[in-house]
């Protein structure tokens, strides 16, 4: 399976970078495309409704202000949206968190930090590993990398 990595405009592309150096690291496959829930209403709906018979697994959905993004997607979707809201200048990003977090009961999307695009790729990554043992190994040993880090830095002290 697969994840697709759904930006809002283009100005989200440096959140989008950071999810696909995770994805890349763990050999994940994804797509990335830049569709609008507000501009491309019609493209948002299509594209999460087939979403599952295109292969995908996941979708991480990048917006900022309004961030309507990922609720559209997971409206039309039975498949997990995780939702990246993004800093703008306006709000330093709350309007961004606070339109992705408080979806309707019914329609979730898991929601990470504001321009939290490797932990987004994260959570992407421990779904797809729930029915993909290799992947599940290599999460575990990025964890024990984590925890090596910690040691490290405890030695710099």
């Amino acid at each position: 399976m697969k994840v697709a990595v759904i930006m809002g405009s283009i100005s989200d592309k440096n959140i989008s970078d950071d999810i696909v150096s995770v994805l890349d690291k763990f050999e994940v496959d994804y797509e990335i495309e830049v569709i609008s829930a507000h501009r491309t209403p019609k493209k948002a709906f299509e594209f999460s409704k087939n979403a599952k018979d295109k292969g995908f697994g996941v979708i991480i959905s990048i917006a900022g202000k309004a961030a309507h993004l990922g609720g559209v997607l997971a409206a039309n979707t039975t498949l997990p949206v995780i939702g990246v809201p993004v800093k703008s200048s306006t709000l330093d990003g709350l309007d961004a968190l606070l339109a992705t977090v408080q979806m309707p009961s019914g329609v979730p999307v898991a929601t990470v930090a504001i321009n939290g695009g490797k932990n987004a790729a994260l959570l992407a990554i421990q779904m797809l590993a729930l029915s993909d043992e290799k992947l599940s190994t290599k999460l575990s040993n990025y964890k024990m990398e984590l925890e090596k880090d910690v040691e490290e830095m405890n030695k710099q002290l």
